[in-house]
């Protein structure tokens, strides 16, 4: 288990967010990539595999 210091984590939101707050937040942390509610931003994360992460996105490329 890795404790992670999501205080310096740099969260990015999708470009396809339509600005409504209805979207999920992407961070990279060490050894994991974090996943929360973007509007809350206290909100609990789900943090993943960064090949978890890889497979899910590969979900949606591939036909």
């Amino acid at each position: 288990m890795y404790k992670v210091d999501l205080h310096v984590a740099e969260w990015l939101k999708s470009s396809y967010s339509n600005g409504q707050g209805e979207c999920v937040e992407v961070a990279r942390l060490d050894h994991v990539v974090g996943l929360r509610d973007s509007k809350r931003s206290d909100s609990p994360v789900l943090a993943v595999a960064p090949a978890q992460w890889t497979a899910f996105l590969d979900g949606f490329t591939r036909p």
